[in-house]
């Protein structure tokens, strides 16, 4: 996961985490999702610049990403799911490059791992989240599982109580993320606690 601050000129700055701030506009890379999220104040320049960039970084991708455009206080989908980790911060940026032997297919890179052959970051999240959907785990065992997975990030400390989970539970619901974006956050804010790269709050 890759996040930027747009800046007027189109420009890119790698940032650690996302504040909401209204006059700001965010580019997180997701590996399968590009999403542009605009402050309320942003001003067109910066917003159509955010477009032209996230153009430009899906033009190589193949298969390419998903553009999505998300608006303050109008957060929906997976990026609603994932906001309160955006907000929380990434220890350092990963990198995202995309070897073309790798298409990210199950098989292929299954038979990659078979043969020795070390695996980038989106194939070892995309490994994980097929294992997770084999499972064939109910709609709402996975909202239980994810909410669990976010409130054990961001409390760091102690666990959740039952009402914590029923909130965020909730929360996700209210994202009407689809199944297969559920388990790719699992197995993505998985890999990235086990690879130590969410920052841990005291």
């Amino acid at each position: 996961m890759l996040i930027y601050s747009v800046y007027e000129n189109g420009s890119l700055n790698k940032v650690n985490k996302i504040q909401t701030i209204q006059n700001r506009v965010y580019l997180v890379d997701d590996y399968k999702t590009i999403y542009l999220w605009f402050g309320l104040k942003a001003s067109k320049k910066k917003k159509d610049k955010s477009v032209t960039r996230a153009k430009a970084l899906n033009k190589e991708r193949e298969p390419p990403a998903n553009i999505l455009k998300i608006k303050q206080n109008e957060e929906y989908g997976a990026f609603l799911a994932m906001m309160d980790i955006l907000k929380m911060g990434l220890k350092e940026n990963l990198p995202l490059e995309r070897r073309a032997e790798l298409n990210i297919e199950i098989e292929d890179t299954m038979e990659l791992i078979d043969i020795g052959l070390e695996i980038d970051l989106e194939a070892e999240i995309t490994i994980a989240a097929h294992e997770i959907s084999r499972k064939n785990k109910t709609y709402e065992e996975l909202c239980h599982e994810l909410a669990e997975t976010t409130l054990a990030i961001l409390k760091s400390k102690g666990k959740p109580s039952a009402k914590e989970i029923k909130e965020n539970v909730k929360k996700i619901h209210e994202s009407s993320s689809t199944y297969e974006e559920i388990c790719w956050l699992i197995a993505e804010l998985n890999t990235l606690k086990k690879k130590n790269h969410l920052i841990k709050l005291k």
